[in-house]
This record gives structure tokens, C-alpha cells and sequence, in this order.
């Protein structure tokens, strides 16, 4: 049953990441809203509240079944392990990485160093990674079924542009992948007993979990089975006792399906410790060491107290483009037409319904749902390294379309609050300014492109009569910041009108 439903939900998530079509997000979307980091960002007491107790009743379940990236790993260890008889061994619990770690990656989310939070978090990372690496392959695969369909008169699908993002986030969900995939051939869960921060915070509640593997010393046989199939790498078997570090387990149920003997099983474990069996709550002093009967550790209670006290200070205080088919765009006399280049903002421009530059920032987890699944290829990864691998707009591929809401609607994190279509014209995001040294109008050439696309009516086209043309000037207390006529503007490389994002949205 948790193999079942671990792969529904990493396929679940995968695909979600994966879609451009926007049919899957209103059936999927739930999943990635009940990701812990998200949840804590968006302020989701419910999802938090609902994750900590599923931890307490049935230990960390949560990263063996919701976690995708937790089952990426074990798709990774099982096959690392195909041919060898006892793959794993019991370590001791890595401290100083582990919570060194862990603290670091507090003070960084309760500072707003979203870079460093978003490079730990386990679900950003699996974004990262599907949206950097795979997603292209799907859409090139998808690319090749159009052409097929095509040839044989089938125009259903139509074709999507590739093209890299970002070289930065690129390079790290690459280096990420290498990472994880080296961990999880070589040590099962070690990343997620060592790195992630997510398997740190739900450890402190997993030592009390009410169920877990308990095992039998009367039926023990020592054979090791169990701690040589345990990819926690946290099961201690000798002669004089058998012990499970429960703060590490990740309740993969490979220990109870190995052993012959039938001295495992799955069960309730509150309070209860047959003789030779590790306390249920595992000392961080000595993940090994055994308590006397019904006596609970008091480092795991410290631990717990303290871990729970940390996170809800933190809660309180966290305030080169490949073209689709390979064809050159040209013009109407074939000239080839230059691809645009973003120009330099002065305020990054963040999509409506973040409320301000600031309040999104401070919640994005850079987990890249909202870019893979943005329409209109405004959203990208950002290249400035105190919002890097964060997303920001900008409109060479295309411009934010007023009637879109798909990245409110997927946000799991909260950075972006859900809006109706009706109310995104609301939403001032940026302004627009006309650069008169690039603006074709002022050349003598009529145009007037820009004002044809304004949604809004904030372009409006007054003579100049030195020239005998008309040329565009915006109402910026009307301009919405959409990008439409700085998409559709004809000049080249860099558009003659740009947009400039809002501090604050009003």
C-alpha cells in the first residue's frame, strides 16, 4: 500500500510539473499544496497541523509517500541494490551535518535567504529538476508527435517552443540530480537523514510516533536482515540488543518485508519496549542508546520541544533559445527578424496577486511550478543572486494575458494569492515607459503597434509634427504592467517600450 501510493503521488506531482496544457493543475494541484515547506510558507496551518500529527501517529510517512523527491530517491536505491544480497549497514547518526544544517536552514528562512532555503528544500529541488531537465524532454517528444500528426493531416496538437530559462538553475538542478542520484545509489535515504531539512523537522515528532517498527527480541535471530535492507541505514542488530533510530526511519517497511523470522512488525509502540529494543525515543546524544523501561529520553523530549519552539519562531517572524520546429522567424520581405533581449529593470516585475516585490520573494519556495506551467512564457527563473532560482517575469516570449490566472491558482507556497480573471486588470505590477531613441514613430515610420495590443487603454497616440507621425505616450496611472506592448513592439533586439515592476501592487 505505501509503494501504491508513493507512486501515485510522485507521478501525480511529476505530471503537474510537467503539464502545459492546464488540464491537470485542478486535479493535481492539491498535491503540491500539501508539500510541508510550501504549507509553512503559505502559512497553511491546516497542512502543517495535519503533516505533524500524521508524523506522531505513523511516523515520518511523509517522506516515503508525499515527498516526491523522497520516492525519487528510493526509485534510485532499489536500483543501486539489484544483485547485492545486504546493500546497507547501520550508521551512526551524523549530528553536526544534520542539525548544523537544519539551524542554518532555520536562520535562513526566518532571515528571508530564500536562495539557501530553496537550495535544501526537497520539493523545490524536485522542481527544479523536472522543470530544468525533463520537461524539455516532454516537450520535445510532444514536438514529434506534431510533426507525425501533422504529416498525416492531424492538426490536435500543436507545437511548443524549448528553450533554456535560466543557465544558473539550470547548472543547479543538474548538479542537484547528480547529488541526489550519488546519495541515493550509494546510501538509500542519506540525503534525507543528512541534507534535507524537511526529514530534520519531522524527526523530532517521528521518535514519538504511536506506530513503527518494533522488533521482537524473543523471535530475533540476528541474522541482520533487517539492518542490511533498512535504506535509513538506522537498525542496529548485535547479540546483546536490537535497536532502530525511529528519528531517522522513514517507515519503508523494508525491514518487516526482509526479515523470516517474524521479530518485526508494524505496530503500536507507545511506551511499550520488549526487552532489548531501543526506547522509543532515541536519544540524540546516542541514537543507539537503550532507556530503562517506560523511561523516555529526555534529550528526545528537549529535542522536540526545541525543534517545535524554532519553527514556530521562524513561522512568526517569516513575515539561447531552441525553436519548436527549428525554423527561423522572418519577416514579410524573409528578412530574419532578431530574437529580443530582456532589458534592464530597475524594480524585477512579479505576477498579480503577490501583492508586492518584497511579500513574494519572502514566500516563494523557487520550487519552478509556476514557471513549467506558465502559458505564455513570462515567467522564468531569476539570474540575480539574491533572488536566484526565484521566479520574475519578463516578456521576450510572450506577455501576461489578462484573462490568465494559472500561476495564483497552482501557487502552493503562497507567494502568489489566488485571484479571479475579474480582478487581474486590478493589479498594477509595473509600468510601462517609452524609450524615444528606439521607437520607430519617432523616425518617421507609423506604427502604433503598441497601442493596438494595451488591454487597458493606457497607450495613447499623439502627433508629432515634426516628424508627421503619431507616437505613443502612457497613462501610467492606467498601465497595468501586462508586457503586451512591450511583446509586441517591432523594435529589435531590445523593445522601445519596456516595463518596470512595482514595488508594491496597487
Amino acid at each position: 500500500m505505501r509503494v501504491v501510493l508513493a507512486l501515485l503521488f510522485w507521478t501525480g506531482i511529476t505530471l503537474l510539473l510537467l503539464d502545459v496544457s492546464g488540464l491537470l493543475h485542478g486535479y493535481l494541484g492539491w498535491m503540491a499544496k500539501v508539500q510541508f515547506l510550501p504549507a509553512v510558507m503559505a502559512l497553511n496551518l491546516a497542512v502543517i497541523v495535519g503533516l505533524v500529527l500524521l508524523t506522531l501517529v505513523f511516523g515520518r510517512v511523509y517522506c516515503s509517500v508525499i515527498c516526491p523527491l523522497g520516492v525519487f530517491q528510493d526509485g534510485i536505491s532499489h536500483i543501486g541494490t539489484l544483485g547485492k544480497k545486504a546493500p546497507y549497514k547501520f550508521k551512526k547518526e551524523n549530528k553536526w551535518l544534520r542539525y548544523g544544517l537544519w539551524v542554518l536552514f532555520v536562520v535562513a528562512l526566518v532571515a528571508g535567504i530564500q536562495v539557501f532555503v530553496a537550495l535544501l528544500a526537497p520539493y523545490s529541488a524536485y522542481g527544479r529538476m523536472v522543470q530544468n531537465l525533463l520537461q524539455p524532454l516532454w516537450l520535445w517528444g510532444g514536438n514529434l508527435i506534431e510533426n507525425l500528426a501533422e504529416r498525416s493531416g492531424s492538426y490536435l496538437i500543436y507545437p511548443r517552443e524549448v528553450w533554456m530559462r535560466s543557465v544558473p538553475t539550470f547548472l543547479i538542478a543538474s548538479g542537484t540530480l547528480v547529488v541526489v542520484v550519488v546519495l541515493s545509489f550509494r546510501g538509500g535515504r542519506t540525503y534525507c537523514n543528512a541534507l534535507c531539512p524537511v526529514g530534520t523537522t519531522l524527526s523530532f515528532f517521528s521518535r514519538f510516533a504511536l506506530l513503527r517498527p518494533v522488533i521482537d527480541a524473543s523471535k530475533c535471530k540476528h541474522c541482520k536482515a533487517c539492518e542490511h535492507h533498512c535504506k535509513a541505514q538506522c537498525i542496529s542488530i548485535s547479540k546483546d540488543k536490537q535497536q532502530i533510530d525511529y528519528s531517522r526511519c522513514v517507515d519503508c517497511f523494508n525491514c518487516i518485508d526482509s526479515c523470516k523470522f517474524g521479530a518485526l512488525h508494524y505496530r503500536f509502540a507507545w511506551g511499550k519496549r520488549p526487552e532489548g529494543e531501543a526506547s522509543p525515543s532515541a536519544s540524540l546524544r546516542d541514537p543507539v542508546r537503550a532507556n530503562a523501561p517506560g523511561e523516555a529520553s529526555p534529550s528526545g523530549r528537549r529535542a522536540m520541544i526545541v525543534g517545535t519552539t524554532i519553527a514556530a519562531g521562524s513561522l512568526a517572524l517569516k513575515g539561447l533559445p531552441l525553436k519548436a520546429q527549428g525554423r527561423k522567424k522572418v519577416d514579410g520581405g524573409f528578412a530574419e527578424v532578431l530574437p529580443k533581449q530582456a532589458p534592464e529593470r530597475t524594480v524585477p516585475i512579479t505576477p498579480p496577486g503577490s501583492g508586492s516585490v518584497k511579500a513574494f520573494y519572502r514566500h516563494c519556495t523557487a520550487c519552478q511550478l509556476c514557471v513549467a506551467q506558465c502559458p505564455n512564457n513570462v515567467l522564468r527563473p531569476s539570474t540575480d543572486l539574491e533572488h536566484l532560482m526565484q521566479p520574475q517575469m519578463s516578456y521576450e516570449k510572450g506577455f501576461c494575458r489578462p484573462e490568465c490566472t494559472r500561476c495564483s491558482e497552482l501557487c502552493p507556497a503562497g507567494a502568489i494569492r489566488r485571484i479571479g480573471k475579474e480582478q487581474k486588470t486590478e493589479f498594477h505590477i509595473g509600468t510601462a515607459r517609452v524609450n524615444r531613441d528606439l521607437c520607430v514613430a519617432e523616425n518617421g515610420t507609423s506604427c502604433g503597434k503598441c497601442a493596438q495590443v494595451c488591454p487597458v487603454g493606457a497607450i495613447l497616440l499623439v502627433d508629432n509634427e515634426e516628424m508627421g507621425t503619431r507616437v505613443p505616450v502612457v497613462a501610467e496611472e492606467v498601465c497595468i504592467g501586462c508586457g503586451a506592448c512591450e511583446f509586441h513592439c517591432p523594435s529589435r533586439p531590445v523593445s522601445a517600450i519596456t516595463v518596470n515592476g512595482k514595488e508594491v501592487h496597487v
